[in-house]
Formats: C-alpha cells, sequence, structure tokens
C-alpha cells in the first residue's frame, strides 16, 4: 500500500481528533525526530539552533533559494559540531525533492508568508508533521484547504505562535483556570511593536541601517515590506489573538462569531524613509497598510475580543494584553493586576510579577532552565518542545489547524471589513460545529504541551 493512501485510510474522520491514533501517521517514529526545514534565513535558523541543542532532534535537511542563508545555516552546524544535513536548492520548488524523503518525518516551514499555503499542503500530502511560522495563507480560501488537507491526510498542522507560551501569558491562563479573573468578559491583544528597522535596511544586515526594500534589501525586507504596500489588513494577527483563543477557549467551546475592523491613515513608513534619506523614492510609495489597524470580534460566547496591530510608528514594544472577566484585570502595557477583594487596596492595581510569581504555569516552574537562553525570553524552546513531542508521541498538535486557521485567517477578514466600509465579516467555523464538544487542552499541567 502506498504509504500516502495508507495515512488517509488511517486519518480519523475529519479531523475532530485531540489525539493520533498510534497506527495513523508514522507507526515507526522513533525517539529522535527526524527533521526537514523548508527556509533558513533568520527566523528559520532560529529554529536551527533550538534544533541543535537536543538529542531527540536530528536535522537531516534544510531547503532554501538563498546561499546565503544557507552558507549561515552551515555554520550553525559546523560550531555545534554537528552532521551538516542535506541541502536542497536551486528555485522555489526545491522543497518537493525534501518531501519526498521517507525518513523525514515533520518539517519545520519559515519561508516567506506566500509560500506557506503551498508548501504545507504538499508536506501534509507527504505524511509529514507541519510546524509553521505564521500565516498560514494569504486568503479564505487557502485557509479552507489547510484545513481540508489536515483533515483528508489526517496529518497535523500547528502554527508555531510562540507567544502563546510566554511566560507572564501562561501565567495569566493559569489565573483565569482557577477563576481569579471571574467570568471573562473582554479580551485584548495585538502586534504592537516598530517594526520600521525590520522593513527597510541597507542590504547588509538584517535591521536598519537604510531604506531600501526588496531586491535591494537583506533578509525579511526583501519580501515582508511588500505586504505593507500591497494589503490593507491586520498582517500579523496570531501574536494577539493565539493567546486570547486560549483564555476564552476558542474553538473549544466558544468561538469567534463575526469581525469589524478599521483602519487608520497610512503615514508612518513613508515618513520614516523621509526621515533617514530625504528624497528617497521609497519615501514617496502609497503604502496601503494603515498604520493602527483595529479589529473587534464577537463571540458565541458573549465575549469581546480587540486586536491592534500598530508595527510602523515610534512605540515601545507591547503586545497589550488585556484579561479583564468580573473579578479582576490583567493589563499588559502597565504590568498590572487588580483583583477585587484580594488586591491591597480597592481600585488600585498591584504589580503584575506578584500576581504572576505566585501563579507562575506549571510549565515554566518545571522548563524554564532548559528554556533559558532560547528565542523571544525562552518562549521559543516551548514552542518547538511541543512540536517535537506531539511527533515523537504521534499525538496532536496543543495548537491545532483550527486553532492555527482561526487566528490566521482574521488578516484576509480584516482586509474585507476595512475594504468595504468598516463592514462586519461572517467568521467561519472551521471545525463546522465541533467546537462545540471539542475540549480546551492547551498547556493544562507540565507535560511539555
Amino acid at each position: 500500500m502506498e504509504r500516502r493512501e495508507f495515512i488517509k485510510q488511517g486519518a480519523i474522520a475529519a479531523a475532530g481528533f485531540s489525539i493520533l491514533s498510534s497506527d495513523t501517521v508514522f507507526a515507526n517514529v522513533k525517539d529522535v525526530v527526524k527533521l526537514g526545514y523548508i527556509g533558513v534565513g533568520e527566523r528559520g535558523r532560529n529554529h536551527i539552533a533550538e534544533g541543535l541543542l537536543r538529542d531527540d532532534v536530528e536535522i537531516v535537511a534544510i531547503c532554501d533559494t538563498q546561499e546565503d542563508s544557507l552558507q549561515h545555516c552551515r555554520e550553525q552546524f559546523k560550531k555545534a559540531g554537528k552532521k551538516l544535513p542535506q541541502e536542497y536548492t536551486g528555485g522555489i520548488n526545491a522543497y518537493k525533492k525534501l518531501l519526498e524523503r521517507k525518513d523525514i518525518q515533520a518539517v519545520i516551514i519559515a519561508t516567506p508568508w506566500q509560500f506557506h499555503h503551498p508548501q504545507a499542503i504538499d508536506a501534509m500530502n507527504a505524511g509529514k508533521y507541519v510546524g509553521c511560522e505564521v500565516v498560514a495563507g494569504l486568503s479564505l480560501e487557502d485557509h479552507w484547504d489547510i484545513v481540508r488537507t489536515s483533515e483528508k491526510t489526517g496529518v497535523p498542522y500547528m502554527t508555531l505562535e510562540n507567544v502563546c507560551y510566554r511566560r507572564d501569558v501562561l501565567a495569566a491562563l493559569n489565573m483565569v483556570r482557577q477563576g481569579l479573573f471571574g467570568e471573562l468578559v473582554h479580551v485584548e491583544g495585538g502586534y504592537q511593536h516598530n517594526l520600521r528597522n525590520v522593513l527597510f535596511n541597507n542590504g547588509k544586515q538584517p535591521y536598519g541601517g537604510g531604506v531600501e526594500f526588496g531586491p535591494a534589501a537583506y533578509s525579511e525586507a526583501q519580501w515582508r515590506t511588500q505586504f505593507n504596500i500591497d494589503r490593507n489588513a491586520d498582517i500579523y494577527p496570531t501574536h494577539g489573538a493565539g493567546p486570547a483563543m486560549q483564555y476564552i477557549d476558542i474553538n473549544r467551546g466558544n468561538r469567534f462569531t463575526n469581525l469589524v475592523s478599521f483602519s487608520s491613515k497610512a503615514k508612518g513608513l513613508a515618513a520614516y524613509v523621509e526621515e533617514l534619506a530625504p528624497g528617497n523614492k521609497n519615501a514617496k510609495i502609497n503604502y496601503k497598510n494603515g498604520d493602527v489597524i483595529t479589529t473587534m470580534i464577537n463571540c458565541a460566547n458573549g465575549e469581546t475580543v480587540l486586536l491592534s496591530h500598530d508595527t510602523h510608528l515610534p512605540r515601545p514594544y507591547s503586545l497589550g494584553f488585556r484579561v479583564q472577566g468580573t473579578k479582576g484585570i490583567w493589563m499588559d502595557v502597565n504590568k498590572s493586576v487588580y483583583i477585587e477583594h484580594q488586591s491591597k487596596k480597592d481600585d488600585v492595581w498591584d504589580p503584575a510579577s506578584e500576581w504572576f510569581e505566585k501563579y507562575d504555569h506549571p510549565l515554566w516552574k518545571k522548563y524554564a532552565d532548559k528554556a533559558e537562553g532560547a528565542g523571544h525570553g525562552g518562549m521559543d524552546w516551548f514552542v518547538f518542545n511541543a512540536f517535537v513531542q506531539s511527533v515523537k508521541q504521534k499525538k496532536q498538535t496543543p495548537i491545532d489547524v483550527y486553532d492555527s486557521v482561526t487566528m490566521s485567517v482574521i488578516t484576509p477578514l480584516s482586509e474585507a471589513s476595512i475594504a468595504e466600509g468598516n463592514k462586519p465579516q461572517e467568521f467561519p467555523d472551521f471545525t463546522k460545529g465541533k467546537w462545540k464538544e471539542r475540549k480546551n487542552n492547551f498547556a493544562l499541567n507540565d507535560s511539555g504541551f
């Protein structure tokens, strides 16, 4: 029987599973997971670094179209004293040869956004677990394609949304589950981060030093800036949406029902270029993406969610989390918590650190030492570990395909809402009603998931 046909026949119906059958997908997975990497630019090499530190991971293949990225990757392996992986290059379809390998059990996709959808589809059809950087796709139909393919093949798809594992985010989740905030009413989050030196550089370094983008630039500025020219949408919604979904059990007893989005004018990027290089042609571009995109989402259980995308203006980094219920509130921006009848003084904030130390999540209590030094304050270790453990144990990933597409599809939905004069958009139910029975199993304990 062909491997692909075996996977199809062994798939659990409609991918509503919480744990894959031991006979489904990789029946012969051993203690060491063999990974292939599609895309080894700056973000891909972050994941390479995590893999090289582990005894239960062997990176056997990498794929990239740029020699510079491959060379940096080789240096990582040599420094770690690890065997160099097989390289696949030469064009945008080179990854398909990597997927033909029978020894690869899972792939990490960290390519530019426009490639995520086709590469993930091909990987699932080849029977490989998929760990994909945000976003899942560019259009609404792309997201349905991801769901249908995962359901058809029985192969898990996981968005590598690391903020779900941030220490304060998980401590707040622990407090939510212990009822400290009461019944949740409103949640906020977003991507509020000055990215101007990511979107422009001098063609020699990944961050800053100039005002180039596209072919004349280096790293993310080669492709990411163009999305800000072409699309007026929340083009990076998952950092805010992912944690919010866990707090209010989205796809697991609750769901998003509709959204409406608003866009400010777009002045920040042109002003940045003009300040650094007066008269430069890139200061005259009509950047379509508004400097601040605001999205409000309704939920089946009555909560509201507010998301912000704010990356073009000078500002300190903050994801702007707010968790508010009938008994209290956490606000990320002022690093404060207030719990009625439990805080030190009525209507006076407590430092969030005091509450989060007390309610530190079991995952961080157990694995903080292992995560020390990992990217994004340790979050990268947790999301990578969760993906690898899922492959090793033949389990569904803790952020599954439904979670992944739900947080990602906000991009095309917000784009449609703005284009239609802030018209509300119906939120698709990717679970097709299964959300009513599914239970939230994300980070329930210290098991690593």
